[in-house]
């Protein structure tokens, strides 16, 4: 049994004072209470900073760690997609392993208790299968011209479901498949760039690739990326809708009307502003009140998977709400907020502890030297 009192606890959206968390040595949490006045038992360990539970990485490529540095940044959407391509193949198996044990490593240390996967090969599993960590894989579809017989072979894979790469790179036929499939949740890359949407216009860089290779999309007739979503999804599958960052209110609308549970919207801030510069529309997704998660991309667009840094990209959002994206926002886009994304009795959370934060004027603000370690 381990009693773990800090200044402050983050949870649910709220911040508590002087909390005191017990937890059995399985990391199960037994009580959650209130200190009045430490009492010096060796039996309580004080930790100054805010306790929380442990982060969701809401959206993360954990296979391309080996590829940290290689892209350079500013190679905007199509030029990212191109030199990827162009570099992965330089790196034999044991490169691979080793970066992504690394970062799995890291993640864990950092406080990060379940990620949502994107696979495209098995490369990854061997690590999972020894990691803390919970994760949640999605075998991704990708390609004009692909089908889901490859991504078939890795749903032998637990926690394993198919999920369509975007509404721009899959034909019609394979993504209504993909989504009638399953009652799991979709995680489907959207608009990420203008050129998404100026494609169902015949405009824009993709349009000009697609032209050039000779492939046409079938999948144009419903006018836009959103709509097209809207009308192949069962309306009652859950939908994790990663970068956003050139999304309208009209997209919000009618995706928000087509779906029976609220839509969550994965932020991955950095991995925006390495490739293109672009943000995601922070203010517009809560003026309507949408349902934001937190991700990191791949270690191909970022400096590192820390959720914490991830979260100081998102500025003048107060810090409950951040570490509510962080933590149950994610988990139950992941549906997994039974066991964790909180700090309640029963739960096997994890507790994250965040030091150094900015305190100065009565609120909590993450400042630069802001840190997070892995207490439970």
């Amino acid at each position: 049994m381990r009693r773990i009192a800090a200044h402050y606890l983050i949870d649910r959206g709220a911040v508590r004072l002087r909390p005191v968390v017990e937890a059995d040595d399985e990391g199960r949490i037994v009580s959650v209470g209130e200190w009045d006045r430490l009492d010096g038992r060796a039996a309580t360990e004080f930790y100054a900073g805010a306790l929380s539970a442990g982060f969701v990485n809401a959206h993360c490529h954990s296979e391309l760690s080996y590829l940290r540095g290689a892209i350079p940044r500013g190679s905007g959407f199509a030029g990212f997609a191109r030199a990827i391509g162009q570099v992965r193949g330089g790196f034999t198996a044991e490169e691979r392993r080793r970066a992504l044990q690394a970062a799995d490593a890291r993640m864990w240390h950092e406080g990060v208790q379940a990620v949502g996967d994107i696979v495209n090969d098995d490369s990854s599993f061997e690590v999972k299968s020894r990691s803390r960590i919970a994760y949640r894989n999605f075998a991704e579809v990708f390609g004009l011209n692909a089908d889901t017989s490859d991504a078939r072979g890795l749903l032998r894979r637990a926690d394993t479901s198919l999920t369509p790469h975007s509404a721009y790179s899959l034909q019609d036929g394979v993504f209504r498949e993909i989504a009638a499939e399953g009652a799991g949740p979709l995680s489907i890359h959207f608009m990420e760039s203008p050129d998404e949407a100026a494609l169902y216009r015949g405009e824009g860089s993709l349009a000009e690739w697609y032209g050039r290779m000779g492939w046409t999309c079938d999948f144009l007739r419903y006018g836009s990326p959103a709509a097209r979503i809207a009308a192949s999804v069962p309306s009652d599958r859950p939908l994790i809708l990663v970068h956003g960052c050139c999304a309208a209110e009209e997209d919000m609308q009618i995706l928000g009307e087509s779906f029976s549970t609220p839509v969550a919207w994965a932020l991955c801030p950095r991995s925006n502003l390495y490739i293109s510069g672009l943000r995601p529309p922070v203010e517009l997704l809560r003026r309507r009140g949408e349902t934001i998660c937190v991700g990191t991309d791949s270690l191909a667009s970022n400096d590192s998977l820390s959720i914490v840094e991830e979260l100081k990209a998102i500025p003048d959002v107060p810090l409950p709400e951040l570490y509510a994206w962080a933590t149950i926002n994610g988990a139950r886009a992941l549906g997994m907020e039974s066991d964790m994304g909180s700090v309640e009795v029963g739960k096997r959370c994890g507790l994250v502890l965040t030091e150094n934060l900015d305190s100065r004027d009565g609120s909590l603000r993450l400042a630069s030297e802001s840190r997070t370690r892995r207490l439970l």
